[in-house]
């Protein structure tokens, strides 16, 4: 487990060079598939076909094509990220895989740049603790969300790029937000699960 998280942060180290090929090996991890459970995890999001998903922190498309399969052809995967190396490669990797519901898009730090009232589910993964003001960022979100719309974070839970699963409850409540699901089935990340509070 502790070598996983080592070679996690090596990777992350080596995103400073530029090198596009070597982010997308970073995001992608070693042996990624065995503790992220991605199969899992889309399931449990309970995603229909015709869904609008926004992949936030799309990074590599290690969830935005799987998300893309989930929603099916007449859904969207919004594929958000500010990396410009990130967004050249998802938009190559969409058009050559023939990803046409996948839309990939720029995003400023503090914006997600979605449409207003039109997604179902925002999915963010390893991306929470990236962001400044985390409050006020998914208090932007909640104007991007149709009325029955959620949010699903996956992050690491303890050390170095992650935030604890009590204050990510704490501040998804101060954006306004409410617990809706709590999936205990990955080993080192929190898997929540948030709606709009409408009370």
């Amino acid at each position: 487990m502790r070598l996983r998280w080592i070679a996690a942060s090596m990777s992350a180290a080596v995103l400073l060079s530029g090198c596009g090929a070597v982010k997308r090996c970073a995001y992608e991890g070693f042996g990624r598939d065995a503790w992220q459970k991605p199969d899992e995890v889309i399931a449990l999001l309970g995603i229909r076909a015709g869904d609008r998903v926004a992949d936030l922190g799309a990074g590599g498309g290690y969830f935005t094509f799987r998300l893309a399969d989930a929603v099916g052809a007449e859904g969207r995967v919004y594929a958000v990220d500010v990396d410009e190396d990130m967004i050249r490669y998802l938009r190559r990797r969409a058009a050559k895989q023939g990803y046409a519901n996948v839309e990939v898009v720029y995003a400023e730090p503090d914006a997600p740049g979605l449409p207003e009232g039109e997604i179902d589910l925002l999915f963010t993964c390893n991306t929470y603790h990236h962001l400044a003001d985390r409050v006020r960022y998914f208090e932007a979100v909640l104007d991007a969300l149709e009325p029955a719309g959620r949010v699903a974070i996956v992050e690491r839970d303890g050390g170095k790029h992650a935030t604890p699963r009590l204050v990510i409850l704490d501040e998804m409540r101060r954006a306004g937000y409410r617990l809706e699901a709590d999936h205990a089935i990955l080993e080192e990340q929190s898997f929540l699960v948030f709606v709009p509070d409408d009370d």
